[in-house]
């Protein structure tokens, strides 16, 4: 179990380090194959994850008010113009500065930050036929972080009459049908990737409805 802060920022550094070592070996032609989010590169993906490592409120509140309050848009239109003005090599340069960083954007925990970096190294490596094996631990944590985070996965609004249960670990949420998975499926498929549906099983899983399988940024 994780469960101070301490042991999430070790997490978080510990997930980064291997997109590090994962992205060291990328051919250069691979930084602009499409991810698991729809409209974003690889290269928009490590922007992304640089970026929210190091969070400033007057970068937030610009990037904000040019997204028109979307934190969607604002997430994948600042990811996009960072990563088209800094070359791969930089971009794993700044990824590595930012390894030990304990920052957070207002308004999100440690949980968020290591539920995003664990998801966006998936969003990469799937896509590529790179393997990848979450740490369950890690896994739960974000799981449960974003199925209690109403405001932008919605999870419990798009499982709703769905129970999902984890079967490598402790954990299980709503009522209904069964959806089972590993804790790093299920993470995904709460997040909005749709790309390890088939790894799912219970009654439940062949119904999920479209309200449920929608791509997420």
């Amino acid at each position: 179990m994780i469960t101070t802060p301490d042991e999430i920022w070790r997490a978080v550094s510990a997930e980064r380090t291997t997109l590090v070592e994962l992205l060291e070996k990328l051919p250069e032609t691979e930084w602009d194959h499409a991810s698991l989010c729809a409209g974003w590169r690889v290269r928009d993906v490590v922007a992304h994850v640089v970026l929210s490592s190091r969070p400033t409120v007057l970068s937030l509140l610009a990037n904000l008010i040019r997204a028109r309050g979307s934190i969607p848009r604002l997430n994948l239109d600042s990811a996009i113009r960072y990563a088209d003005a800094t070359s791969s090599r930089q971009l794993l340069t700044d990824l590595r500065a930012v390894v030990p960083m304990r920052r957070t954007p207002p308004g999100t925990t440690p949980a968020d930050r290591l539920m995003d970096v664990l998801v966006h190294i998936q969003d990469i490596a799937l896509p590529l036929g790179l393997e990848y094996e979450m740490p369950t631990a890690s896994a739960r944590l974000a799981l449960e972080r974003v199925w209690r985070t109403r405001w932008l996965f919605r999870a419990q609004e798009r499982f709703s009459g769905f129970r999902l249960t984890a079967t490598d670990t402790t954990w299980t949420a709503g009522t209904g049908p069964a959806v089972e998975g590993t804790v790093a499926d299920l993470l995904l498929l709460v997040a909005g990737r749709n790309a390890r549906l088939s790894a799912l099983t219970g009654e439940g899983a062949g119904t999920l409805p479209e309200r449920s399988l929608r791509t997420l940024g």
